[in-house]
């Protein structure tokens, strides 16, 4: 038997064992879904904006300094119908097949909502980070934010050299502001009610996990924001001695010391170890 798969034979008992299951998710997941946002998927949707302003991936668009809102609105209706409209990926939906029957709940930084597109359920799920799918006003007057489906598709429809037309700009319905992106980018980042309440609703399932038999399980996140799912995994792993701490994610499958013992680190694809941990549940 190879190392790796007695790693994901280890994983799915894990699974199968635990009282309780907490999921942290970060930007390798979605990336092992196929959401990358460089290569030929990102200069299929953005070679214009490329050729013009000579940056290579969403990431580095989503924070160019655009001259008009009618062009900060082309790249970013682009960018959300790229990365929150397109229909929920093939390893999601896995992931949510070994989870179904499952006691879990979801953290994640990941704002492309693959997981509700899979069919995780909305109370289970906890966006830290915002959501593509919301808008927000940019100064922000009020913590509210807005559908935004129909008017990016307005938006990518009706764009022509890459400005909007000026009508389609959104304005916050109540002070008139630019409205933007409901992104955790910076101090004006909105937490509306929804946001609260999935906060509320994680806390509470922590805390329904203290003396159980928990799993940690660390999916794809790396180290741009340890302090949401990664840290806090690790401590609470340490706190709870019938915890273990496991991680899936290529390349940075690590654990604090204090918890090596109980810690399974998979240096692997993601896409590799949910799919064959999903035929082993059908086996």
């Amino acid at each position: 038997m190879s190392r790796l798969k007695a790693q994901i034979d280890r994983l799915g008992d894990l699974i199968v064992g635990a009282d309780a299951i907490v999921v942290g998710a970060g930007a390798g997941l979605s990336s092992a879904a196929g959401h990358d946002y460089t290569g030929e998927r990102f200069r299929s949707i953005f070679a214009d904006f490329e050729e013009k302003y000579g940056f290579h991936d969403c990431y580095s668009g989503g924070f160019h300094p655009y001259e008009t809102l009618e062009e900060f609105w082309a790249f970013w209706s682009r960018n959300i119908m790229l990365n929150r409209y397109s229909g929920a990926t093939d390893l999601y939906k896995q992931l949510h097949d070994v989870l179904a029957d499952r006691n879990f709940f979801v953290i994640t930084t990941n704002v492309d909502h693959q997981f509700q597109l899979a069919g995780f359920p909305k109370d289970r799920l906890y966006y830290t980070q915002g959501d593509y799918g919301l808008l927000q006003c940019s100064k922000p007057c009020c913590q509210k934010t807005y559908d935004n489906e129909d008017l990016m598709r307005q938006m990518v429809a009706l764009q022509r050299d890459m400005r909007v037309p000026s009508e389609l700009v959104p304005q916050c319905p109540r002070c008139g502001a630019p409205m933007t992106t409901n992104l955790r980018c910076d101090s004006a980042f909105v937490q509306d009610k929804g946001w609260y309440a999935a906060a509320d609703r994680y806390r509470r399932f922590l805390k329904s996990c203290k003396r159980k038999r928990t799993l940690f399980l660390e999916l794809g996140v790396g180290f741009n924001t340890p302090g949401i799912i990664k840290y806090p995994f690790m401590q609470m792993t340490y706190q709870n001695p019938h915890a273990t701490y496991a991680v899936v994610n290529k390349g940075e499958a690590i654990a604090a010391k204090e918890i090596a013992s109980r810690a399974l680190l998979i240096d692997a694809d993601i896409a590799q170890v949910v799919g064959q941990l999903l035929r082993k549940d059908e086996r």
